[in-house]
């Protein structure tokens, strides 16, 4: 089982995750995007790790209800809302539990997703974070380690798709051969969460 101190680790790996690749991620959006996906996702985790300190949730959906909140009112674009939406719905899926399962965590994880879906209208093939959370999603029924090399395995595989959805889709075929910082974004929370599950 997974208690509310396993679900502040995640979020305390992935913004250090975030921070140590955020200029990586900013290198990523600069050819497709406005060259601040890095940067604004730094602000967000960092708010993030602050609001937990400050707030200290008391059950694991309050921990991921917080953290997309803080999201959605930190971090510019269109990434606040959608990683707001995923962690916030997730959050709200597992509901009160001081104590959720693995089974738990990845249906709750599933609601995330399709909302971001839902949210951006897009599907896996349109060069968006869904390439690496759906596949790691339906991977974490096998194991977190799964999940994660789906989620890296699904942003590589953005490269060479034409993007569909998003800031990126204005360039049309000019936005084949790059790797989506969505999906790369993504995939850096599902590694911090395959870490911290490990550990």
């Amino acid at each position: 089982m997974r208690d509310t101190a396993f679900f502040r680790r995640w979020m305390a790996v992935a913004s250090a995750a975030v921070n140590r690749e955020a200029a990586r991620l900013t290198e990523l959006d600069s050819p497709i995007g406005d060259a601040d996906h890095g940067s604004n996702m730094q602000r967000g985790f960092t708010a993030v790790g602050a609001a937990l300190e400050k707030d200290a949730p008391d059950t694991p959906g309050a921990v991921l209800v917080l953290a997309g909140r803080t999201l959605i009112s930190t971090v510019g674009g269109a990434s606040g809302p959608l990683y707001g939406t995923l962690l916030r719905r997730t959050g709200k899926a597992l509901g009160e539990a001081a104590e959720v399962s693995d089974e738990q965590l990845r249906d709750a994880l599933h609601a995330g997703v399709d909302a971001v879906a839902q949210l951006g209208g897009a599907a896996p093939g349109d060069k968006t974070m869904l390439d690496a959370l759906v596949p790691a999603v339906d991977a974490l029924g096998t194991s977190y380690e799964a999940a994660r090399d789906a989620a890296e395995n699904g942003a590589l595989a953005t490269v060479p798709l034409q993007a569909r959805k998003g800031r990126a889709s204005y360039l049309g075929e000019r936005s084949i051969g790059h790797q989506d910082p969505g999906a790369t974004s993504s995939a850096l929370l599902i590694a911090a969460l395959a870490e911290v599950a490990a550990a």
